[in-house]
């Protein structure tokens, strides 16, 4: 059974209301601390970043009272850390080394990505839209974020609907894949297109709706507002930079 578009964003922005850190932060800090953590960690020296990185995303994750991820992050990073740096020192051989290299982009993405899971899921699209608004962000931007933190939710659980009905079916699952690649990845991409498709048609009309695209500027019902939070969490992030650089 699939979820469709408006049900999944409503469910999203429950969600979102429901998750209340013990420090909420303005959606504008958030996009700036994963902008500012992208841009470092992913730079040509960043690698030594990620533990900042990984300090700051667990510090959210317990701000969010999401425990599980808080562990999941070091605990992932460390992995495939020992993968990317260790594993070469002790294994010399070429096919290492290229798994190596993958696992080296891949430690960076983890550290980026407890930071953006946090705006993912303390933040809404009415909220996000609100703030890049405020901070007179261009149009086309503000509407493309609105509409991928609306997108990627409904794409993910479309995604699993597909894999439980190959389930359902009896073509899914490890075993299918590794008796019949191809033919698994074709079942599993050609339903999901389709399915992207329609939801993407549905999102674009209910953003025409919701005024996403007009000239005039619509007003927020809950107006954005920094506070002592947002500079508390712009301090905790220098700090980390600042302890990265001295080190």
């Amino acid at each position: 059974m699939t979820t469709s578009p408006v049900a999944a964003s409503r469910e999203r922005t429950v969600t979102a209301a429901r998750s209340r850190p013990a420090l909420r932060l303005d959606p504008r800090t958030k996009a700036v601390l994963v902008l500012a953590t992208s841009l470092v960690v992913m730079a040509p020296e960043g690698v030594s970043f990620i533990p900042a990185a990984l300090v700051l995303g667990v510090l959210l994750a317990f701000n969010e009272g999401a425990w599980v991820r808080a562990l999941a992050l070091p605990v992932a990073a460390a992995g495939i850390g020992t993968i990317a740096y260790l594993l070469p020192m002790y294994v010399p051989h070429p096919v290492v080394g290229v798994v190596a290299t993958m696992a080296a982009y891949l430690v960076r993405l983890v550290a980026i990505g407890g930071v953006a899971l946090h705006l993912m899921s303390t933040t809404s699209p009415m909220e996000l839209t609100a703030a890049l608004r405020a901070a007179r962000v261009p149009r086309a931007i503000t509407v493309s974020a609105a509409v991928m933190l609306r997108f990627l939710p409904t794409i993910i659980a479309e995604a699993r609907a597909v894999y439980d009905a190959m389930r359902l079916r009896g073509i899914g699952g490890w075993g299918g894949m590794l008796r019949h690649p191809v033919l698994s990845i074709e079942r599993f991409t050609v339903p999901l297109i389709a399915s992207s498709l329609r939801v993407a048609e549905d999102l674009s009309a209910s953003a025409l709706l919701r005024g996403l695209g007009s000239a005039s500027r619509p007003t927020a019902m809950r107006p954005p507002r920094l506070g002592a939070a947002d500079g508390a969490a712009v301090l905790v992030a220098a700090g980390l930079a600042v302890v990265t650089v001295l080190w």
